[in-house]
């Protein structure tokens, strides 16, 4: 059986792809005299959310791998839960932030 440090660092490197993915978007679109703003917030969230659940659910399993271990799963399972869950809000940030210019917009 493997370990729970394969799906530790899954879970890490999918929050880290997670928190990235926002910010990498509006580079690309501050960069790009093709791509609006607005238009890659609507890519670039949901893949967010996404890649969130992906590493909420690969640090899951590392805790439950970790569980049926002799040794405790330690330092890079900790590290896996904070960044997955730092991953997951991100995504939930954006969707709110993109769902209450929706309505201001909707208003107008």
């Amino acid at each position: 059986m493997r370990s729970s440090k394969t799906a530790a660092r899954a879970a890490i490197v999918l929050g880290v792809l997670a928190v990235a993915t926002i910010p990498v978007g509006v580079l690309g679109a501050q960069l790009s005299s093709k791509l609006r703003l607005l238009e890659t917030l609507y890519v670039v969230v949901p893949a967010a959310f996404v890649l969130g659940l992906l590493a909420l659910l690969a640090a899951r399993r590392a805790r439950l791998k970790a569980a049926r271990s002799v040794t405790a799963g330690g330092g890079p399972l900790r590290t896996a839960r904070i960044v997955a869950w730092a991953g997951a809000y991100a995504g939930v940030t954006g969707a709110l932030a993109l769902a209450v210019y929706g309505v201001l917009r909707w208003a107008q």
